[in-house]
């Protein structure tokens, strides 16, 4: 599994890339735009604060494939080799994705709410699609289920592609897609405590500290 963090609040990736076990943040221009800053600047310090190692998904902004592939190329050239450039399910998008396929660079196909687009998307040459899983659930579908059938037709047919989920807001819709062999999420830090909490763990943690603290008070093993 594969966490994506899906911001680009700097603090919040700082924060989440120093405790948490990333492997890349993903942005959308509703993202970028929350931030009121300048494009490149931001961007650039993403990169700076996750390193080269780590993924970048970033969404273009044209609507004609070849515009959408200089833009692509230009994002590839100023954020580095580990730099997916995210395009939404269309035609013009599917024809940027081929034509980028053939270049070398990762396209993250996003926007996708059936398992039809998700395969056409990786059958064009993308190297992650983007199911939303939450938006699916309130209109009376199942993410979920939508995932897994993305998953399974990508085995079928081997393609080169993996599912990167997106659109949560619960801990167990986190976790129902992880059971169903999604193999990357996009969560927001918010999430992420989510994940690891628990009332009982909570409950735990306190109880060894306390029976520790009735033996030993304030020392700790560096002080033996």
């Amino acid at each position: 599994m594969l966490y994506i963090l899906d911001t680009a609040d700097l603090n919040s990736i700082k924060h989440c890339n120093e405790f948490y076990p990333l492997d890349g943040v993903t942005t959308n221009p509703s993202i970028i735009a929350k931030e009121k800053t300048d494009f490149w600047k931001l961007v650039k310090e993403i990169r700076n604060i996750i390193g080269e190692e780590k993924m970048l998904h970033v969404q273009t902004t044209q609507t004609v494939a070849e515009k959408i592939v200089e833009e692509a190329k230009l994002l590839k050239k100023e954020l580095g080799e580990n730099t997916f450039v995210k395009i939404p399910i269309c035609e013009e998008g599917l024809k940027a994705t081929t034509m980028l396929k053939k270049m070398g660079i990762g396209v993250t196909v996003t926007a996708i709410f059936t398992p039809a687009q998700a395969l056409i998307a990786a059958k064009a040459g993308a190297s992650f699609v983007a199911p939303y899983v939450n938006r699916l659930d309130n209109f009376l579908g199942d993410g979920t289920e939508v995932v897994s059938e993305i998953v399974g037709q990508l085995e079928i047919y081997n393609l080169d592609c993996k599912v990167l989920a997106a659109s949560f807001k619960t801990a167990e819709q986190v976790h129902k897609c992880s059971s169903v062999g999604c193999h990357s999420v996009t969560v927001t830090e918010e999430l992420l405590e989510m994940v690891i909490s628990h009332p009982m763990t909570d409950v735990a943690i306190a109880g060894f500290e306390r029976d520790w603290k009735s033996v030993y008070q304030d020392k700790t093993i560096l002080d033996f």
